[in-house]
């Protein structure tokens, strides 16, 4: 048997209780982690990262127990963005205790493993299965904080966050009302870190909404773009609550605003490093940058009503992104302001196949409650969470997170190679 290299713990009480020194560790961005631990030579140094200044960002949790206290909390609650766990089951149970954990698992989690055996061969297959990383306990307050590094900031590592554009195919469909509630329904349901970006800087509703006033915000960071990094987006955003985090638009006709697809490109994909979830609100207009955003979004959802002209424009929407996006999914088709009260209506059905699109959500027109949101600053999930409209974001939201079905099957993505291995 080979030993997997690894740098035994520091034993703090030994040394006269001096804090451990780790250098090199930039701050991670803005995830969510929670660790299930057995011995307190995991325990100790978790809790120790979960006050380091360089995971401030992050929503982490240290629990006491092993696989089947995952499994339990798991079976009721979304996962996390990285999920870490001490087991001391032998090569063959870890795994088959794995298996049941994927089971509970939302696609795209990652997991880090620390396990009691230092068997090179478990590595491997754990690497092969797509485990992000096998630790052998004790370890130290720089494994874990250089394992989360290696995760999240590496220079190859995967971009974090998914882009979701989010577009009305007529002016006053409702598109950014959609856009920040979807927004608001992922940070909330899930817990995950989301970043909006309202991009109509001169007329954008999202500050309204969310009764915000920042000083700076999206204009600032696009005028930036030569300069910016994590820490300058930082400096921009504004809160919106414990998890969904605002780029708002200045809102003012002081002057106009040139944009260039470049600086749009710059500010995503620095957003993307930093937060799971980003959420563009782009206005109804067809710009270079407008166009550009839809072709390098990950997703696009697009709104419409009951009408000819919105029939007309949805239609030219699909089209010209089959064409700049052939590889990709269609855009997610959400008719809004359903049932408005003596204006006439194209049947859904005449509506929805010239498109080749089924609804992922169609929500009624009710003025009242989106009125009585919008005086508040609120949003419908946090105005009545029980209403059937606050429901349908909440849908919505599972579907554009690719967490469509909640728990009732297995899912492929987290595990995959290890189900379909187990299986064979």
């Amino acid at each position: 048997m080979v030993n997997i290299p690894h740098e035994p713990a520091h034993d703090a009480g030994a040394q006269g209780n001096i804090p451990e020194v780790v250098d090199n560790v930039r701050p991670i961005p803005r995830v969510s982690i929670q660790a299930f631990c057995e011995s307190e030579g995991v325990t100790t140094p978790m809790q120790a990262a979960m006050k380091d200044r360089r995971l401030a960002k992050t929503s982490f949790k240290v629990n006491t127990g092993d696989y089947r206290a995952a499994l339990e909390h798991f079976s009721s609650a979304p996962t996390p963005n990285l999920v870490i766990l001490e087991m001391r089951l032998p090569p063959m149970e870890l795994i088959q205790a794995l298996d049941k954990l994927a089971d509970v698992c939302d696609p795209g989690t990652k997991v880090v493993v620390i396990g009691h055996y230092n068997d090179v061969q478990l590595y491997r297959e754990l690497m092969r299965c797509g485990v992000s990383e096998y630790l052998v306990a004790p370890i130290s307050l720089a494994d874990v904080l250089t394992t989360i590094s290696d995760i999240f900031v590496a220079p190859d590592s995967e971009p974090l966050g998914r882009s979701i554009a989010v577009l009305g195919a007529k002016g006053g469909v409702g598109a950014s009302t959609i856009a920040h509630n979807v927004g608001w329904a992922i940070a909330d349901l899930f817990q995950s870190e989301v970043i909006l970006c309202d991009c109509d800087l001169a007329f954008g509703t999202a500050n309204i909404d969310f009764d915000r006033d920042p000083a700076q915000g999206m204009y600032e960071a696009l005028r930036s773009s030569g300069e910016m990094d994590e820490t300058l987006l930082d400096r921009l955003l504004s809160s919106c609550g414990d998890h969904l985090s605002l780029l708002s638009a200045p809102s003012t006709l002081d002057q106009v605003y040139d944009l260039d697809a470049n600086d749009f490109r710059v500010l995503v994909e620095t957003a993307q490093k930093t937060a799971p979830f980003v959420i563009l609100d782009l206005p109804h207009q067809w710009t270079d940058w407008t166009r550009a955003m839809l072709a390098q979004a990950d997703l696009v959802v697009m709104a419409a009503s009951l009408d000819l002209a919105n029939l007309r424009n949805a239609k030219n929407l699909v089209d010209t992104l089959a064409k700049l996006r052939p590889n990709d999914v269609k855009p997610h088709l959400v008719l809004n302001q359903i049932g408005i009260p003596k204006r006439p209506e194209i049947a859904l059905d005449e509506f929805c196949d010239p498109l080749g699109l089924t609804p992922a959500a169609e929500i009624p027109f009710d003025p009242q409650l989106f009125g009585e949101a919008a005086n508040a600053g609120l949003m419908i999930r946090q105005l009545n969470a029980k209403s059937p409209i606050a429901a349908t974001f909440d849908q919505l939201a599972h579907i554009v997170t690719g967490r469509e079905t909640i728990k009732k099957a297995k899912k492929v993505g987290l595990f995959d190679r290890l189900l379909k291995k187990s299986a064979a």
